[in-house]
């Protein structure tokens, strides 16, 4: 992991495999993330794979050898599908997202991919399910039925047709994902810490509440952004016509 201006990258490295995730991959994944989240200094994070591909998913030569999982106690599958950072993360993707590599991309907030780009939950060719986020989060980021296609045929989609339903937010030459990616990160991390991680925790949270107690449940979110030292800053920096300087309190 690399980190500067406030953005720390995470890159799965592991070209020779397809930068599929074994378990040592998967820890690895994990404790970067308990980095990113315990760092004030971090803001955002983009998450990448080294070389021409994002990730295919389980390592299964691994899984075929050792019998491990690539699943870890904390944070669940890949070391992230179960419990992302709690800062805004980006995927930024080249060449290949299939299976447990397009589901750290959902388990992302963003997404800026290269315009070679593919993505697929191939699973059901195989006989299995796309247990790790995919059944799960897919149909929350686009229509029922165009999930469904997707989970039901196992194909992948191009990465114009997932901007065009709202799966990609950018879609770049290929071979500028991550310079994309950070740039973004960066446009974010110029903001405030604490309001940033307050929209990402209503957000996350949003789905699961009733439109009758939905600005009840946020109250105390916003309020403790509200009544931060940020908040009083982001106030003088505007009349005082200059950038603010966070404190993340």
């Amino acid at each position: 992991m690399s980190i500067a201006d406030h953005v720390a990258v995470i890159t799965i490295d592991r070209p020779h495999v397809r930068n599929a995730v074994d378990k040592h991959t998967a820890e690895a994944i994990a404790s970067a993330l308990d980095e990113v989240d315990a760092n004030t200094d971090i803001r955002a994070c983009v998450l990448t794979g080294g070389g021409s591909v994002f990730s295919a998913g389980m390592d299964l030569k691994a899984f075929t050898e050792s019998g491990e999982r690539p699943v870890t106690e904390k944070r669940g599958g890949f070391g992230i599908v179960e419990r992302p950072s709690a800062k805004p993360m980006i995927a930024a993707v080249e060449g290949k997202a299939l299976g447990g590599g397009f589901e750290m991309v959902l388990a992302c907030d963003l997404v800026v991919a290269g315009e070679s780009a593919q993505f697929g939950l191939p699973e059901v060719k195989r006989g299995l399910v796309a247990a790790a986020g995919g059944v799960l989060r897919l149909p929350r980021r686009v229509s029922r039925a165009v999930a469904l296609d997707m989970l039901f045929t196992g194909d992948p989609i191009t990465a114009g047709r997932a901007a065009e339903l709202g799966l990609v937010n950018y879609v770049v030459a290929d071979g500028q994902a991550v310079e994309s990616a950070r740039a973004l990160a960066m446009r974010i991390a110029s903001n405030a810490p604490l309001a940033i991680r307050a929209v990402k925790e209503i957000a996350d949270a949003v789905p699961d509440w009733s439109s009758a107690d939905a600005f009840a449940r946020q109250r105390p979110i916003t309020d403790a952004v509200r009544s931060s030292a940020d908040a009083a800053e982001g106030a003088r920096a505007f009349v005082e016509k200059r950038p603010a300087v966070w404190s993340n309190r």
